[in-house]
């Protein structure tokens, strides 16, 4: 028994002719489309429209019979399913919740974390994940990384300012801090 397409509504015809001659829709979609609008616009079964096309009569017999079944929507591509997440939400959570935490609240004798600080300390606390997945998860969070902080700074040590003294004899001491 050859497939054919149902009868369409003028406004599903409309649809199909603007999906079928679509130059910025995927290509996969608009090729869908024609296999249907060859169907309800000439009356051809799925061998005529899989000759006309060059494609197999199995291809043109799933797609007719998933758009009699599901209209347009039938004509757009099902989610395939893949290989599973390879680190769990868990896992993802806890790296994102741990870059945001200030190391010296976890006992950690840094200001700020670099990405391997961050891979060592998740490491330790069973979670082995690479440097460059760790990068992957926080860019997608939408969290900037910071270049490696260097050895001096008031961030690394509080009193650095004190310690270091004027920048030179020409630049003057900063004003008192209001109280």
């Amino acid at each position: 028994m050859t497939v054919h397409a149902r009868s369409v509504s003028a406004e599903e015809l409309s649809a199909l002719t603007q999906l079928a001659r679509s130059r910025t829709r995927g290509a996969g979609l608009v090729r869908r489309a024609q296999i249907v609008l060859n169907g309800v616009e000439e009356g051809l079964g799925a061998p005529e429209i899989a000759a006309r096309m060059g494609l197999s009569r199995k291809c043109v017999r799933f797609w007719l019979k998933r758009f009699n079944e599901h209209g347009l929507a039938g004509l757009h591509e099902a989610m395939r399913s893949g290989r599973p997440p390879t680190y769990t939400a868990e896992e993802r959570g806890t790296v994102i919740t741990t870059a945001l935490t200030a190391p010296g609240e976890l006992g950690l004798p840094f200001a700020c974390w670099t990405l391997d600080r961050l891979v060592a300390y998740l490491s330790e606390h069973g979670v082995a994940m690479r440097r460059s997945r760790i990068s992957e998860i926080l860019l997608a969070e939408g969290l900037k990384w910071r270049r490696e902080e260097t050895w001096f700074g008031e961030r690394v040590d509080p009193d650095f300012a004190r310690k270091r003294g004027l920048s030179s004899n020409s630049t003057p001491p900063p004003p008192p801090a209001a109280s």
